[in-house]
């Protein structure tokens, strides 16, 4: 094993100790209360059955069987998520062929930030992960249920309805994928559009046509993403069956593997010789290889946000610093868009997540001896096919792709790409995988802005043109929900093709789509909460420097009054209307930006 990753993982164990004894106790406490249907009274009981066929009220009434919650992300206007809708009914036929039972528990809201870029409605993007941990708790709440299986992809819903299932961590809990969407049109091809559309070379009807063949059909979108960086990092956490991550929707496999998680749950709960809780799958050796996964594959830095809250709700303690440290030791093994021309598909077809696992287990960088929802990790670095019909896993062994996703030797950088930043504007995160080397180091003055649409408008009156670190502040969660600014990409890459150095420096959100623009991002503290972002002007000169670590201003800012955003003025918003409460309440993204839902208020 790695030093730095045993490291890593003793320091979180040692500074998590009082917070997971206390989680795990209470974990403990429920499942000593025994199974939870029998627990119920007469007239609750009565409730649960009600709507069940005659023989499912027979099988509920029989304590020696098993009850599945199923907690489900469908909606059928999300491509990601449209496969699910007949997951229950497939999951309900195999359990109940085996003498069990499933029911829907509830349902959690599944919005889409593609769909909301730009939209006051990205405003709700952020606190929906909270709400969506709440509605997977409130259905689970009714304590009918023997284990959990979580249908949820994208975004903030997985790492959501994880949180939740936490909450009742004793029960076993899988998440069953639904994959992605087929390869459309190029990523090189996509950005090209998007920039020439920026640019004002092309009109909407060509660019509307583009984003039609990008995004065309049910299943996830293709590139590595915040959604599809879910499904890499719970896998690697053993969340859910090997290398059924990325398997496309509506195939033969996909279909086998659903039914196999569904007949698997019932041998893993309480009173079975494999219990496996949800609470024992999750601890600090899961947590790293996931994070460890994460940076090994170039992943969205919204689980530098992500991840902390999640393992909060675990019991357990992750900083910024950890991220840091695993980064400067963990080698970028894949090349996937944004870090590269391909796309999920290529990497799945390439070795996917087992081969990936295999790398870094070859290296001594993941905890072979954590628990996962299967077998051991060893069981992780196998691939799922099937023969007649019969669902086996494979060892993989070697790349059938070196350019996607490396062999046992060669790396595509020696660190995972993930930096954070720190200096007198505060601490930050950037991804650097995707940014060439000679924009590690930009040194420019600011042009300040309060608002994306507003450098969208400085840029379409030319005033861009020339080396310059936009800063868009009073984009944070206490500010206005800390909204993804990805309409700044095509604008700020058409500088960078221009010959100017320009970079980024925001308060905000850029999920794992930032690409080639060294982009400083979750700036804590937010310029809402007194940050000094909100004491900027534009001319102050910014250095920020990748290599080092740094991000500096240059002048003296600090007698300087703050700022206050011009935000309100604009729209009030749909984050600062309904969730008044997350606001005042909120902290900062280093801190997952989570405070709803914790065990810690």
């Amino acid at each position: 094993m790695h030093p730095v990753i045993t490291q890593v993982t003793e320091r979180i164990r040692e500074r998590s100790a009082a917070l997971r004894a206390d989680y795990l106790a209470r974990m403990q406490a429920q499942a000593a209360a025994g199974r939870p249907r029998g627990t119920l009274a007469c007239g609750n009981l009565a409730h649960v059955l009600a709507a069940c066929s005659h023989a499912q009220k027979n099988t509920l009434m029989d304590m020696t069987r098993v009850n599945v919650a199923i907690v489900t992300a469908y909606n059928d206007m999300l491509s990601a998520h449209q496969p699910y809708q007949h997951y229950p009914d497939q999951i309900k036929a195999v359990l109940a062929a085996e003498g069990h039972s499933a029911q829907v528990a509830g349902g959690v809201p599944a919005m889409c930030d593609g769909v909301t870029q730009g939209q006051p409605g990205m405003d709700l993007s952020l606190f929906s992960r909270d709400v969506i941990a709440q509605a997977t708790a409130v259905s689970l709440s009714h304590n009918a249920f023997d284990a959990t299986l979580l249908l949820g992809i994208c975004d903030k819903i997985a790492p959501g309805q994880l949180i939740g299932a936490l909450a009742f961590g004793h029960l076993p809990t899988a998440f069953v994928p639904a994959g992605p969407m087929n390869t459309g049109i190029s990523n090189d091809e996509k950005v090209r559009i998007r920039q020439k559309y920026a640019a004002g070379e092309l009109d909407k009807s060509a660019l509307q046509e583009m984003e039609n063949q990008a995004y065309h059909s049910p299943g996830t979108c293709t590139f590595y993403g915040t959604a599809n960086t879910n499904q890499l990092v719970f896998e690697a956490m053993g969340l859910m069956l090997p290398g059924s991550a990325f398997v496309s929707p509506d195939s033969e496999l996909r279909h086998a593997l659903t039914d196999e998680v569904s007949t698997l749950l019932p041998s893993l709960v309480a009173g079975s010789t494999n219990y496996r809780p949800l609470s024992q799958m999750v601890d600090e050796k899961s947590l790293v290889n996931g994070l460890v996964a994460l940076l090994a594959s170039g992943g969205s830095t919204n689980h530098t946000m992500h991840m902390v809250a999640v393992a909060r709700a675990a019991g357990l303690i992750l900083t910024w610093d950890d991220f840091r440290d695993l980064s400067d030791v963990v080698p970028l093994l894949a090349k996937v868009y944004p870090n590269g021309p391909a796309d999920i598909n290529a990497f799945h077809q390439a070795g996917g997540v087992p081969l990936l696992l295999r790398g870094l287990a070859n290296r001594g960088l993941l905890h072979m001896d954590a628990t996962p929802l299967t077998g051991n990790m060893q069981d992780y670095l196998q691939h799922p096919s099937l023969d007649n019909g019969r669902l086996t896993w494979t060892p993989v062994t070697t790349t059938q792709d070196p350019t996607v996703l490396s062999d046992n030797e060669s790396v595509f950088n020696q660190s995972g790409g993930l930096k954070v930043l720190s200096g007198n504007l505060g601490r930050c995160v950037i991804k650097v995988s995707a940014v060439a080397e000679q924009y590690h180091y930009i040194d420019a003055e600011a042009v300040v802005f309060d608002s994306q649409h507003d450098v969208e408008k400085a840029y379409k009156a030319g005033e861009l043109n020339r080396d310059a670190i936009i800063v868009v502040r009073f984009n944070g969660p206490a500010a206005n929900g800390m909204p993804e600014l990805h309409k700044l990409m095509p604008i700020l890459g058409n500088l960078q093709k221009a010959g100017h150095k320009v970079a980024l420096v925001t308060d905000g959100r850029l999920s794992g789509a930032s690409g080639k623009i060294p982009a400083a991002i979750h700036v804590t503290p937010e310029a809402a909460k007194g940050g000094p972002l909100a004491q900027l002007q534009t001319g102050d000169r910014i250095r920020l420097d990748a290599t080092k670590g740094t991000l500096h201003v240059l002048d003296d800012i600090r007698q300087r009054p703050l700022a206050r955003s011009n935000l309100k003025a604009q729209h009030f918003g749909l984050g600062r209307e309904l969730f008044g409460a997350f606001r005042h309440i909120v902290t900062s993204a280093e801190q997952g930006a989570s405070i709803l839902f914790s065990d810690n208020d």
